[in-house]
């Protein structure tokens, strides 16, 4: 028997199964995004993030977060983060705001932003990080969950680990307008609905309990708002007369119905080009 079919066999097993990927190299970037089939982490080179001194009227959740955050890069325990709350007010840019803060002293720090619509395969993600060297940040943004969706099941796998446990060089850091996942109406229909109401939410909403912080983020008072734009104007070096940049800001927000951190910077944003002064 020659060896031509043997090899042709061979071949036909390894497209079957073909041999393990190598280890992605993981101090090539700060941060990572996950994409699933083919399983990879796409490397991000330069973060888009502002400075942790800029994010006004959230010291409470920016000094917790930061000290839970700088344990975990230390190698100590570490609890999951979920940052809820009002739109617009600074979660998003506080976990890359943090992360950003410590990166200079802990480069083994990184950041892995998971898409929600990626969570039945964290599994996979939690296989590739789980024996590298460097500490993880999992950023999963504008977490919620609908009435039949079951990719909260795919959030124990970080949150409890399954019988492997998670990885002690993983913490996930998880934003949400919800506090507990799902809109609250969802959660009063299935409790008057079901047979056992106690019982009938009790999977999803016991998620949320499985993060050891809560980290609430409320709408600003006028004064927060118009302290956060002072803030950037001087951080860019933008010279506004203060009566006129209290007046031109309220009328911003009274155009866009409300007040946030993202509406504060949207309105420096326009008067930054109005003045000349670039932000890059």
């Amino acid at each position: 028997m020659t060896s031509d079919p043997l090899e042709r066999i061979a071949a036909a097993l390894e497209r079957i199964s073909p041999p393990p990927r190598e280890a992605p190299d993981l101090d090539r970037a700060p941060a990572y995004m996950w994409q699933p089939d083919p399983d990879r982490l796409i490397p991000v080179p330069k973060v888009a993030r502002i400075d942790l001194d800029l994010l006004v009227g959230i010291d409470r959740a920016r000094d917790t977060l930061l000290e839970n955050t700088r344990r975990f890069a230390a190698g100590l325990p570490a609890n999951n983060a979920l940052l809820w709350g009002a739109r617009g007010m600074g979660k998003s840019s506080l976990v890359k705001a943090v992360h950003g803060a410590l990166e200079a002293d802990h480069p083994q720090l990184k950041i892995v932003e998971v898409q929600r619509e990626d969570l039945p395969t964290i599994d996979r993600c939690l296989s590739v990080l789980r024996d590298a060297p460097q500490r993880f940040v999992l950023f999963c943004d504008d977490l919620s969950f609908g009435h039949d969706d079951a990719h909260y099941k795919s959030l124990k796998a970080v949150l409890d680990g399954g019988i492997e446990g998670r990885p002690d060089n993983v913490v996930l850091y998880a934003t949400s307008n919800r506090r507990h996942l799902m809109p609250r109406d969802m959660i009063e229909n299935e409790r008057s609905t079901a047979i056992s109401p106690s019982e009938a939410v009790e999977e999803k909403v016991s998620l949320s309990d499985r993060f050891g912080l809560w980290l609430g983020f409320h709408p600003c008072a006028q004064d927060e708002f118009l302290s956060m734009i002072r803030g950037y104007c001087d951080a860019f070096g933008l010279a506004v007369p203060e009566e006129r940049l209290k007046a031109e800001a309220i009328e911003w927000q009274a155009t866009r119905g409300g007040r946030s951190g993202r509406v504060a910077w949207q309105f420096f944003t326009d008067l930054a080009g109005r003045e000349g002064v670039r932000l890059g």
